[in-house]
């Protein structure tokens, strides 16, 4: 199994308890939890069940009967009711011989159908039996991100504060990605692993549908422009299995997806129409929970205000390009040399670049250092007639006295600094210390693919990270 080091220890660690564990596993859909639960026990399970989507209560009720049935409860008797086949599943449990009870519960949300009292019957098998037993392993795994969050976490009832463990589970790093291709045969150099993770990130699926056949621009063609395309339909597949009234979230990153640089929670609110209230609030939650966004701290630590930036991969992809040409035969063959397509490429290697951070910092040698991430912008005033705004995507605060200013550029070559980015450069800078009064020193870190060339504007270049590097 690639990666998933650190979840895997955690699920042993729940298994290998003196007592009886409740493990959430959650994370966006194509993440790879269902896989990782099952590799972590090697697919050797006293109970395990997954949900249908759109199944009626009575269609839910007999596939889990079904599902007992398969685990050796010949006699199980029809399900009426969720409470009936948690009292059921007591009995399998209760017949089992083995030291540590794995109960996988895959797909809840999916049970979890309108007036099913599932979350009621699943709160009193726990509290009032599993948890007082010493030998059950409760884990629990949904798409779904937000029900596990408002229905399970946020539960007002009798399962808040129940669950023991929780694993969020993340995309893949670029690093995890090439061991990965490795493993599956595919001949890939890390350039090509960067274009592929910039279209559709680090999502597990999407890998696991590469053809070792074709380059990393025709397995594109193959997965979402072609005819008949592998991940044709993808888009809403993901938003419709995700939250339960799609298009309000959708609304999100839609409107994040025509301002790649990022807005405010009011500048959400004004270009959505949404109601100010803690609905939204739990959209942004939802949304980040699951990796779609992410709120960049504005600086200085004080300052409350965040910028919300969309940093799906895939997503960001779709708008921009599959939307529009969908169907359209080796479109991305055709075009990926284009200007347009070089324009994209610098957005997204800023969202790789920002989906890596902790490789940056290993690189520039302060991973022992205490720091926090932020992003910056000036927005001139009115009147204020000779004033330049700036933007600063990436913003390292360190605890050694020094602020890392990150430039994060893509290039298919050395990276060469012209006289008019250099003056870029020195006016964020400048905006910056005058406008935040910074006492620190202020270090410019350019983040590029191959490097920067060494010509008269490199002086005010303090340290460089190349796309090796973030594959440490």
């Amino acid at each position: 199994m690639i990666g998933r080091i650190k979840e895997q220890k955690t699920l042993r660690e729940a298994y290998n308890s003196e007592y009886s564990q409740f493990v959430a596993v959650y994370g966006r859909r194509r993440i790879g939890k269902t896989f990782l639960v099952r590799e972590t026990f090697e697919y050797s399970f006293t109970f395990q069940h997954a949900g249908a989507a759109k199944e009626t209560l009575k269609g839910q009720l007999g596939l889990f009967r079904t599902s007992l049935q398969d685990f050796g409860y010949k006699t199980c008797p029809e399900l009426k009711t969720w409470h009936e086949a948690f009292n059921q599943l007591k009995v399998l449990i209760q017949g089992s011989k083995s030291k540590k009870k794995i109960i996988f519960l895959d797909e809840a949300a999916w049970m979890d159908t309108p007036k099913s009292n599932f979350l009621s019957a699943l709160e009193h098998f726990w509290n009032n039996w599993a948890s007082n037993r010493k030998d059950v392993l409760l884990i629990i795994c949904a798409s779904a991100t937000s029900w596990i969050i408002n229905k399970v976490f946020k539960n007002r009832g009798g399962l808040h504060n129940r669950v023991t463990v929780r694993i969020p589970l993340a995309p893949f790093t670029l690093k995890e990605c090439e061991l990965y291709a490795k493993e599956r045969g595919l001949k890939l150099s890390r350039y090509q692993i960067l274009n592929l993770y910039m279209v559709m990130g680090g999502v597990a699926l999407y890998w696991s549908l590469l053809d070792k056949q074709y380059s990393a621009v025709q397995n594109i063609d193959q997965l979402f422009f072609n005819k008949d395309a592998k991940l044709q339909g993808e888009f809403n597949d993901l938003y419709d299995s995700l939250f339960k009234h799609p298009e309000a979230y959708k609304s999100i990153v839609v409107t994040l997806g025509k301002h790649l640089s990022g807005l405010t929670r009011q500048e959400l609110l004004k270009y959505t129409a949404q109601a100010d209230n803690g609905v939204f609030s739990d959209r942004l939650e939802e949304l980040e929970e699951c990796g779609f966004i992410m709120k960049m701290r504005a600086f200085p630590k004080s300052k409350k205000e965040a910028i919300y930036k969309l940093c799906d991969n895939y997503t960001i992809f779709y708008f921009k390009y599959i939307k529009s040409n969908a169907g359209i035969k080796d479109f991305w063959t055709k075009n990926f040399k284009s200007q347009s397509i070089k324009s994209w490429s610098g957005f997204s290697f800023e969202r790789v670049c920002l989906q890596h951070i902790s490789q940056i910092k290993k690189a520039i040698g302060i991973a022992a250092v205490a720091t926090t991430e932020h992003v910056w912008r000036y927005i001139p005033e009115d009147g204020e007639m000779d004033a330049k705004g700036a933007q600063i995507d990436l913003l390292i605060d360190r605890d050694d006295n020094v602020i890392s200013v990150c430039e994060m550029k893509w290039a298919s070559e050395e990276f060469v600094i012209q006289k008019k980015y250099d003056a870029d450069i020195r006016n964020k800078v400048s905006v910056f210390e005058r406008e935040t009064g910074t006492k620190k020193a202020v270090h410019v870190t350019m983040v590029t693919t191959y490097g920067v060339k060494h010509n008269i504007y490199y002086d005010e270049i303090q340290s460089e990270v190349v796309l090796d590097q973030l594959f440490d």
